[in-house]
């Protein structure tokens, strides 16, 4: 029998592409779910995710961050020989309207799942990983930012990620459990929650291109981040596990875009090139060739406290871990978009179309690209 893996947040972006990564070696997987409908389609459809016991690739099980003795149990019966916490409340921007809860599962809930292994007599032989994040850094005292900057934590959600990282290296030194951090820069994919940045830029491009929307309206236009692909960087969880001792790593492309390039980088995957026009508040992307107003600013989309530029150093991700992204920006981009065109497509008689979580290993389905 192979590895046991427990994953948490397992229906999200990360978790259901760890989870396909895991299966394709040979693991056991179990994943922690708030929702158990959701192993009947979303991002898990096709791993044929089903309940305890049921002997299904991925079996699910009924848990939260919040129910320490519930996770004490699960720990006990599971013993994995890995686990995986990626559950959190992971939207920066919401982190400011719901800050308890945020705090609750992002700060409180690592430490939970750390004790039950502690309790569970699992420290001597199970491994764990935390999902860190690029925005413990704020606005970074260095540029790029490595291990070794300091962190400053402008929201709700970066201060609960700053205690959980703190504490697994506690746990780490205190009880002797091989616990690493990874300091995760963004990583995104078709499967990536509209609410964020990237996948609303996304589907809304696809949805103007098949005329669903007549624009797209976003926030920070001048926010830069080092966006890589998801499917890198479970790769890179894992490969931390594997190491003959534990240690926190950052995971970056070391390439800093703006959500402006991003915007740019969309629109011309469906042959449009954006004019821009105004500033500000009052600044519209114009189509090039029509002069019709496709991206407009909306100041609610504004964070209350923004981190302008984030970009990572891995270099000893490279060399400790071997780990290097393998996707670049611009195919990035050109799958998300892809996906989202082929998804939206209104066209007659095609038939309903699941995406495999993440696009771990599935190619981009054939006839997404865009008619020009």
């Amino acid at each position: 029998m192979g590895k046991v893996a427990l994953i948490t947040g397992v229906t999200g972006q990360d978790g259901a592409c760890l989870a396909e990564f895991l299966l394709a070696r040979g693991y056991r997987v179990h994943g922690l779910t708030r929702r158990p409908a959701e192993a009947r389609g979303g991002r898990l459809a096709h791993l044929h995710a089903g309940p305890p016991g049921s002997g299904a690739p991925l079996e699910l099980h009924f848990g939260d961050l919040l129910d320490g003795p519930g996770l004490d149990r699960l720990l006990r019966r599971l013993r994995p020989d890995e686990v995986y916490n990626l559950a959190a409340q992971s939207h920066v921007h919401l982190s400011f309207e719901v800050p308890e809860h945020t705090a609750e599962v992002g700060a409180l809930g690592p430490l939970r799942l750390l004790e039950a292994i502690r309790a569970a007599g699992l420290a001597p032989t199970a491994r764990f990983y935390q999902a860190s994040t690029s925005e413990l850094f704020g606005d970074g005292a260095e540029v790029p930012q490595r291990e070794t900057t300091p962190f400053a934590p402008v929201s709700p959600y970066a201060a609960a990620k700053q205690f959980a990282h703190a504490v697994t290296a506690i746990y780490r030194r205190a009880h002797g459990l091989f616990a690493c951090n990874g300091i995760l820069f963004n990583h995104e994919g078709p499967t990536r929650g509209e609410a964020f940045v990237t996948r609303r830029i996304t589907r809304g491009v696809a949805a103007i291109h098949h005329g669903l929307a007549r624009r797209l309206v976003l926030g920070n236009l001048e926010a830069r981040r080092d966006w890589g692909h998801v499917r890198d960087y479970v790769e890179g969880m894992w490969l931390m596990l594997q190491q003959p001792a534990p240690d926190d790593y950052v995971l970056a492309t070391g390439r800093s875009h703006s959500v402006r390039d991003f915007v740019e980088a969309a629109f011309a995957e469906t042959g449009r090139r954006l004019a821009w026009h105004g500033r500000g508040l009052d600044e519209r992307g114009l189509d090039a060739r029509t002069g019709e107003v496709l991206v407009a600013v909306d100041p609610a989309l504004f964070r209350p406290a923004e981190v302008e530029r984030l970009v990572g150093d891995a270099a000893k991700a490279r060399e400790r871990l071997g780990w290097r992204p393998r996707t670049g920006f611009a195919e990035l981009v050109r799958e998300m978009v892809a996906c989202d065109l082929a998804d939206l497509d209104p066209a007659p008689l095609r038939p309903p179309r699941e995406i495999p979580a993440a696009f771990c290993t599935a190619p981009i389905p054939e006839g997404a690209v865009p008619r020009t």
